[in-house]
């Protein structure tokens, strides 16, 4: 069923983004094939509409794109001369689109493949799970073309893969395999060509099966704790534990469970 049989007007996309719904998982993918899915102003101001108000029932999103690349990045023909100010406000319209997935309503997988350059690894970075096909590589090509990331990357890289690494990147230019995300914690799941979007499915199907108060708290405070001092970090996790035991879907999962009639946990 397309997303659009079930969306409101707050989440009508723009022709470079296309939504479609699996059950309680929604398909988000970039359309711009023949542009590498380069980001324009439109896509991106499409991503931040859809990801702050996910349709109704929606309890985890996959995200992909068209084609043999998931993103080249930012569209350079859309960089204009602009003054500091302008500069500075197109910047954050990045930052609050990309803010609306980092600290959404639902958790986010990014299936990975092809160019994921510059803007593109600044959106994926936004995203809790990465998904990678083995043709995914990774740049931030920024100093070449003499401008600075702009999409929130040095501060979601950094916790991910280190400083330094990110310095590297940008500094030389470096290109990162698919292997060498996986190796250093960039992505989570390394797949062959041609399986991250069943891959990707699988886990955003086993996400959505979870209590949504749950997953609300980890993408919501998890990060926030984990920048937090220790002190701060205890009570809210005290906090958010008591609420999360004291839901109706909590109490009926722990007396399932035992009664042994809860899923268990095994090896995968």
């Amino acid at each position: 069923m397309s997303m659009s049989e079930s969306s409101t007007e707050s989440t009508a996309l723009p022709p470079t983004l296309r939504a479609e719904r699996r059950g309680d998982v929604a398909i988000l993918t970039l359309t711009r094939a023949d542009k590498r899915n380069a980001l324009d102003d439109a896509t991106v101001s499409g991503l931040e509409r859809f990801f702050s108000a996910p349709p109704d029932g929606v309890r985890a999103v996959v995200l992909t794109g068209d084609g043999e690349h998931f993103s080249a990045g930012l569209d350079l023909t859309e960089l204009s001369e602009r003054d500091v100010f302008a500069g500075v406000e197109h910047s954050r319209s990045w930052h609050r689109a990309f803010e609306r997935i980092e600290f959404g309503t639902v958790p986010v997988v990014a299936v990975l493949h092809g160019a994921v350059i510059g803007g593109g690894l600044e959106l994926a970075a936004a995203a809790h799970i990465r998904v990678a096909e083995r043709s995914a590589f990774y740049a931030l090509p920024e100093a070449s073309r003499a401008i600075f990331l702009g999409g929130g990357g040095t501060v979601r890289l950094p916790p991910l893969i280190g400083a330094s690494r990110v310095m590297d990147m940008i500094l030389t230019g470096r290109t990162l395999s698919a292997e060498d995300g996986q190796a250093i914690g960039l992505t989570h799941y390394l797949v062959d060509e041609g399986a991250g979007l069943a891959k990707g499915l699988e886990i955003a199907g086993r996400i959505a099966g979870n209590a949504p108060f749950t997953n609300y708290a980890v993408i919501q405070l998890l990060p926030r704790i984990a920048r937090s001092d220790p002190a701060a970090g205890f009570a809210t996790e005290a906090l958010a534990a008591a609420i999360a035991q004291g839901e109706d879907e909590a109490k009926a999962r722990l007396k399932a469970f035992l009664e042994k009639s809860g899923p268990k946990v095994a090896r995968s």
